[in-house]
């Protein structure tokens, strides 16, 4: 049972809704919907279906909602997408037209007067590049650099420009006020510069009574760099935003970011995902490159809790073949990740806490033992997310009867959420666990599971005892 998730990144291309089912059934934990390309409709849709399936499936995959950010975008074109040459002279508006490959406009009125000479607009992740030759009243003229594709809504870029773009527009407050409607799980969002942005968001969720949703910080912009210690301690979570930080800075100092973000989620007991290009050749060929397989390899090596997979990959040819190979390709480099060096680490930054220091010690049984699995019961998920800092070597079942409490835990590694009903006693703890076990794993006689958590239960709101069961 892999302990790295997995993340599908839904795009308006998907028209087969039973292609979401194949998704659960493989291994998908998250959906994700960007609602900068997808519509609310759409994104209903596809949710009400998920939600059957969850009932049809009992498989509570949880729900991922992207916002649009203060981020500058592509505006209507003509056909909906249209290729930029090389050399060619591109008009950027800042009035709304009807974009064609001479023209396009853009959703910030402000451009003209913001961008300087020789600055780059980098458009869908550096994919195109226009470099700014002259300015008008109401326009910038721009000579293509690096030609491509460009469809309407695509994020512009410009690394050295200083853009004044309120974070929460009126956008973006209508994504959250969707994403509390649907009842999503997690909130990504985008374009993040400094902690305070995301305070705002939670500002807002507190407004609306919503103490659900859990915002992660899409590390995107330069700035956000700067204050990352302190996103992360505001945050649920962050996803590196590979793709987009990459036309914010030199390709090349990508990796060791990555690395030591995750690093600093782990210690600190925050989700980190990584969102990148991951087996982008399978929208077309069976088998991904080996150069593929080894970048996912590497962000399933830094301990990373979950892999984002691109809208791009499930409106290709191998969709479910994708999801089927990314979970070879986390079994494969989960059975060579060193687990004591992980546990090792967390235990150094963990303080004089109870729980922290008991589930240091089932952690530590569980990986000399070689335990099948750990189970513990939780109403609040805080006892299996600080299980899951320690990284052990077999899987953690999250058992609960709050809904909202599996799903919430869909993201945090080797954590598999279990919805279960409410427990009277501690043998029925005890029955239950066991039951769970064997119906989720290849469980042979003498094999051993742990079982922790507070009892009593309601009244103890830590963990308090450990037990193993040989069955």
């Amino acid at each position: 049972m892999n302990k790295t998730k997995i993340v599908a990144t839904i795009g308006n291309e998907l028209e087969d809704k039973t292609i979401l089912k194949k998704l659960m059934l493989s291994g998908v934990d998250v959906f994700r919907f960007d609602l900068t390309y997808v519509s609310f409709e759409f994104c209903m849709e596809m949710v009400n279906a998920i939600k059957e399936y969850r009932e049809e499936l009992k498989n509570e995959v949880a729900i991922m909602i992207d916002t649009n950010g203060p981020c500058i975008n592509v505006g209507r074109l003509s056909s909906g997408i249209t290729k930029l040459m090389k050399g060619d002279k591109i008009r950027v508006y800042v009035d709304d037209i009807l974009g064609d490959e001479t023209k396009f406009s853009v959703n910030y009125p402000k451009l003209v007067n913001e961008v300087k000479y020789e600055d780059f607009l980098m458009i869908n992740g550096g994919k195109v590049e226009l470099k700014v030759v002259d300015k008008e009243l109401n326009y910038i003229l721009c000579e293509v650099e690096k030609e491509g594709y460009i469809k309407e809504n695509d994020r512009i870029n410009i690394p050295r420009a200083s853009l004044n773009i309120p974070f929460i527009n009126r956008k973006d407050k209508d994504i959250i006020l969707f994403a509390d409607k649907i009842e999503a799980d997690f909130l990504a969002l985008s374009s993040i510069k400094t902690s305070e942005d995301i305070l705002k968001v939670n500002d807002l969720l507190i407004e609306i009574g919503n103490d659900h949703l859990e915002l992660l910080a899409k590390i995107e912009k330069m700035e956000s760099l700067k204050d990352i210690d302190e996103i992360i301690r505001v945050s649920d979570g962050v996803i590196v935003s590979r793709s987009t930080l990459g036309t914010e800075i030199p390709i090349e100092k990508i990796p060791m970011i990555q690395k030591s973000i995750i690093r600093k989620c782990h210690r600190t007991g925050k989700i980190s995902l990584v969102s990148a290009d991951f087996l982008s050749s399978m929208e077309k060929e069976e088998v991904p490159t080996r150069a593929e397989v080894a970048d996912a390899s590497t962000a399933i090596l830094d301990s990373t809790d979950g892999i984002i997979l691109t809208s791009s990959v499930f409106t290709g040819k191998y969709p479910i073949e994708t999801v089927k190979m990314l979970e070879k390709i986390i079994t494969s480099a989960e059975a060579s990740i060193d687990y004591l060096e992980l546990l090792d680490i967390a235990m150094k930054s963990e303080g004089e806490d109870v729980t922290g220091a008991i589930v240091h010690s089932v952690i530590d049984c569980a990986n000399r033992l070689k335990v099948k699995a750990i189970i513990t019961p939780t109403m609040s998920g805080y006892t299996a997310k600080k299980m899951s800092r320690f990284r052990p070597s077999c899987p953690i079942f999250a058992l609960s009867p709050n809904i909202k409490t599996t799903r919430s835990l869909s993201l945090n590694f080797a954590v598999r959420p279990v919805k279960i009903n409410e427990i009277k006693s501690f043998d029925e703890m005890i029955e239950v666990s066991k039951e769970v076990a064997r119906d989720y794993l290849d469980i042979k006689k003498g094999d051993k599971i742990i079982i922790t958590g507070g009892y009593p239960f309601k009244q103890i709101k830590h963990t308090n005892f450990m037990k193993i069961e040989e069955l």
